[in-house]
C-alpha cells in the first residue's frame, strides 16, 4: 500500500514545491512509483514537471468539485514511474464551493483511496495556507514533511502548523505523523543557517532529516525548463541533496 506524504507549511517561499518536484523525481529514479498531487492553485509543481496547464482537461479541481474520476486527471511526466495530478487556478474558488459539501474535510482522502495501491509514494504539494484544501491534504496523508527555510522568521510559523496538525490528528486523522522537518535554502557559509539548523534540531531532535537542501543555482533554474533538477543537471548539489533525502525516506519507511 502506498504511503501518502503531504508537504505543508503555511509560510510561502520555503521550498515546498521545489522539494515536492525533486523528491518525487529522486524517488522515481530510485525505482519507486510516485504520484504527485498538486494541491496548490499556483500550479507550480505541474509546470515544474513539464505539464502545460492550458492543455489540461481534467485537474484536481474537476475531481473535487465535479466528482471526476481521479484516474482521468493523472498525467505522465518525462520521468518513468512519476505521474502527476495537476492543479488549476480555479482551485482558489474550490474551498468556497466545498463548504456546502458534507464530509468536506475528507474529499481528498476519498479520492486517493482507490489509487493509493497503484503507487509506492503519493506526495501532496500543499498551498501556503491552512485552508480547507490543505486540511484535506493533511486528512488524507499518512505523514507530513515540513520544509523550513533557514531564516529566523521561518521558525515562527512552525508552531501554528504544529497546532493545526494536532487538531487534525485529534479530530480527523489519528494516524497522521510528522515524517520530518526539512531544512531548505541552507547556506553553510552563513552562521545564521547553522544556528537555525541547531535550533530546529534541538527542538525536534529525531524528527529533523539529516539531509538538508542547500541553496543551488541549478535548483532554481530547472523549473523554468519544466524539468526536475536530476534531469536538468544530475551532478548539481541540488540533485544530490534530493537524492539523499529520497534515500533517507526510503530507509526510514523500511522499518
Amino acid at each position: 500500500m502506498g504511503k501518502i506524504i503531504a508537504l505543508a507549511n503555511q509560510k510561502g517561499g520555503v521550498g515546498k514545491t521545489t522539494t515536492t518536484i525533486n523528491l518525487a523525481a529522486s524517488l522515481a529514479t530510485l525505482e519507486k512509483s510516485v504520484l504527485v498531487i498538486d494541491a496548490d492553485p499556483q500550479a507550480n509543481a505541474s509546470s515544474g514537471l513539464g505539464v502545460d496547464i492550458k492543455e489540461v482537461d481534467c485537474s484536481l479541481y474537476e475531481c473535487i468539485i465535479d466528482h471526476a474520476d481521479i484516474r482521468d486527471a493523472i498525467y505522465t511526466t518525462d520521468i518513468e514511474g512519476l505521474d502527476i495530478v495537476p492543479s488549476h487556478i480555479d482551485l482558489v474558488g474550490a474551498e468556497i464551493e466545498m463548504l456546502k459539501l458534507s464530509g468536506r474535510e475528507k474529499v481528498m482522502s476519498n479520492l486517493l483511496a482507490g489509487i493509493r495501491d497503484d503507487y509506492d509514494y503519493i506526495l501532496i504539494d500543499c498551498s501556503p495556507s491552512l485552508g480547507l484544501i490543505t486540511v484535506n491534504a493533511l486528512t488524507a496523508a499518512d505523514s507530513v514533511i515540513i520544509p523550513v527555510q533557514c531564516e529566523y522568521f521561518a521558525l515562527e510559523g512552525i508552531s501554528k502548523l504544529l497546532n493545526t496538525i494536532k487538531i487534525i490528528k485529534s479530530k480527523l486523522n489519528p494516524k497522521l505523523e510528522i515524517e520530518g522537518f526539512l531544512l531548505t535554502m541552507y547556506d553553510s557559509r552563513l552562521r545564521l543557517a547553522r544556528q537555525i539548523y541547531d535550533e530546529v534540531k534541538r527542538h525536534f531532535q529525531e524528527l529533523v532529516f539529516r539531509s538538508v537542501i542547500q541553496r543551488n543555482v541549478k535548483l532554481s533554474e530547472s523549473p523554468s525548463h519544466g524539468l526536475p533538477v536530476i534531469l536538468y543537471d544530475a551532478d548539481s548539489t541540488g540533485a544530490k541533496n534530493h537524492l539523499n533525502l529520497a534515500k533517507e525516506i526510503i530507509e526510514k519507511n523500511k522499518k
